[in-house]
């Protein structure tokens, strides 16, 4: 009973997620129901009127009234069904457009230790594989409440039009006819309906939920095949791989291995599907006989006209049809909760870091003093600390190197200090002010970073900049000046209109690492920011261009303080002070020549381990 209760709250949630998703659209859907329920029995009632004129000899008039009638109403209901469908169809691509977006816009709201934690991930491709695999979650809860409708209102208007068949009273009177007309014969072909309608019910959900569990154990077939069928072979920037490394055999013997899956998978569907639906078959088969046998004796005797043997078998075999699919689709509704229950779970995660109150006029305050103060940090669902006690200040003004090697923690303290994750032990503090108190965009603003993993996308050149739309032209080619970009962009017939790569432009450019490390430097750049942020900024950069950034470090960062992340020591002589990362832990800090001195700290270790390939 509670797991009933749970299902109805559940399903009820849903629909306040669907009216709130696209306003109205519930209402529509209703109302079209409800036409289309009515479309097939506005001929069978019509049918049975026609019939009973034609054997009571009415005049012509009247029958070609009937006929007018019938050819109008069907007109009309057709007129409206066809109305609301196109009305409902632009509503409902409306729906999934926002409803992806709201997704879409989910994991730019959530913490960022939840966007990088892998159960997020599988949570959301969960959702995602049901809604291919199945429609399932929110498009599938919208899906069945459409066929639930319509087999409501079918129901209705089969037992609106199916109820006199077992209460109109004989014109004659004798046992048989008695027997016939009896409530007690009513009462059993109403119990036989229902049996056949329990047992198509029964052979319908157990088929729904069967095919279930066969498409939830395909998802691994369903992964395979939308990575390399869809995702992998489409995508031209993995074209180079497949012809030099001949991926084509690997690939191919996939494709044969999920072809055997895909074959093994389908005879089960459909040895499924025929199990269950002979069931129903040879049910309604039975019920069919009986009912027709039940009503033409009716006829027979005289209890109705012929006219209604039409209304009575037709409205019949829609209520079986109506009843069957509504207990069906409630199952379907409660299976689909599953991964209602995934959505909602995705949906409900939390969003934003501490918003903090304090706010951060950058271009009132003249000094920015950061301090790490004991801190000490580990990813969450892990038991190792990334960063122990770390004290570390950063002045404003002032550029600070930090160096270590893979896996050291130079990264993550990056991540601290961009409050993506909290210490788990410790604070950092602005101007003496722990940060989580500070207003996060009014934080956020103070700093311009270039990660090691930035992204460029498939947008003009002065939108990957600017990150906008609408831009200062002169100041993103000073900053892609500054960045060491201006030559390529001169070469560009499009200039700051130009599309980066070919996903949306087929006039689009092709650049190189080299060339969108400086596109991200410029856009760094851009943004002003008093704290410059650059992980690894030259990794991809050839020998010349990178000298050319080092060479211009000053006049790219200004007077703003520059928190330089590297494995190459070579780059981090022009820094004011270097921090050397061991394990998790700051083991050194200083200048470079002081650093240097000390033939036994890890600095020097590492900086001979590099000299010597480029002395040699």
């Amino acid at each position: 009973m509670k797991k009933l209760k749970d299902d109805i709250v559940l399903i009820v949630k849903g629909i306040k997620e669907i009216s709130g998703i696209r306003s109205g659209l519930l209402s529509l859907i209703i109302i079209r129901s409800i036409f289309s329920a009515l479309s097939p029995f506005v001929n069978i009632y019509m049918s049975a009127l026609i019939i009973n004129s034609i054997t009571e000899k009415h005049a012509i008039d009247y029958l070609l009234s009937l006929a007018v009638i019938t050819v109008a109403a069907n007109f009309l209901v057709a007129l409206i069904s066809s109305l609301l469908n196109h009305i409902i169809s632009i509503r409902q691509s409306e729906f999934n457009w926002i409803y992806q977006i709201n997704k879409s816009c989910k994991i730019m709201k959530m913490t960022y230790s939840a966007v990088e934690d892998p159960a997020t991930h599988y949570l959301l491709q969960k959702i995602i594989e049901a809604a291919n695999m199945n429609n399932g979650g929110i498009i599938g809860l919208l899906e069945a409440i459409q066929n639930l409708l319509q087999h409501f209102f079918t129901v209705l208007f089969s037992i609106s039009l199916t109820i006199s068949l077992f209460f109109t009273p004989p014109l004659i009177s004798s046992p048989f006819v008695s027997f016939i007309t009896s409530p007690y014969l009513s009462v059993l072909i109403f119990i036989i309906i229902l049996i056949n309608v329990f047992v198509s019910m029964y052979s319908s959900s157990t088929m729904e939920k069967k095919m279930y569990l066969l498409m939830k154990n395909a998802v691994q077939f369903n992964r395979t095949y939308t990575y390399y069928l869809e995702n992998y072979i489409t995508n031209y920037h993995t074209g180079k791989d497949i012809r030099i490394y001949n991926q084509q055999d690997l690939i191919r013997s996939e494709y044969v291995s999920l072809l055997d899956t895909a074959r093994v998978f389908i005879n089960k569907l459909s040895h499924n599907q025929i199990k269950y639906s002979m069931v129903t078959t040879i049910s309604t088969v039975l019920l069919s006989c009986i009912i027709y046998l039940y009503i033409g004796i009716k006829a027979l005797l005289g209890i109705f006209s012929v006219g209604y043997i039409v209304q009575y078998i037709g409205s019949i075999i829609q209520f079986t049809t109506g009843f069957t699919g509504f207990m069906t689709q409630l199952v379907v509704l409660r299976t689909n909760n599953e991964v209602l229950k995934l959505y909602f779970e995705f949906m409900n995660m939390p969003d934003d870091v501490d918003q903090g109150t304090l706010s951060i006029n950058k271009s009132h305050v003249s000094k920015f003093e950061i301090e790490f103060k004991h801190v000490s940090f580990k990813y969450p669902h892990t038991e190792n600390y990334v960063l122990k006690n770390l004290n570390l200040k950063i002045n404003t003004k002032k550029s600070l190197a930090v160096v270590g090697m893979n896996g050291s923690g130079k990264t993550t303290m990056i991540k601290l200090l961009l409050r993506l994750y909290t210490p788990t032990e410790g604070t950092i503090t602005l101007n003496g002010i722990d940060i989580s108190e500070y207003q996060y965009n009014d934080y956020i603003n103070i700093f311009s970073v270039v990660f090691q993993d930035f992204q460029i996308f498939s947008f003009g050149l002065g939108q990957n900049v600017a990150a906008s739309t609408f831009y200062d032209q002169s100041k993103v080619k000073t900053c892609l000046k500054k960045a060491g970009f201006f030559d390529r962009l001169s070469t560009m017939s499009k200039g700051l209109d130009t599309s980066l790569y070919k996903d949306f432009d087929e006039d689009g450019v092709e650049i190189s690492g080299g060339e969108a490390q400086k596109i991200a430097i410029a856009r760094a750049l851009y943004k002003n920011a008093p704290f410059v942020v650059l992980d690894e900024p030259t990794a991809a950069l050839d020998p010349v261009a990178e000298y050319e950034i080092y060479s211009k470090f000053n006049e790219i960062v200004g007077n703003k303080s520059a928190i330089y992340i590297s494995h190459r020591l070579s780059s981090c002589r022009f820094c004011d002070d270097i921090a050397v990362f061991h394990k998790g832990e700051l083991i050194q800090h200083g200048n470079h020549d002081s650093l240097l001195a000390d033939k036994e700290g890890k600095y020097y270790e590492l900086w001979n381990a590099q000299a010597q390939y480029y002395n040699a």
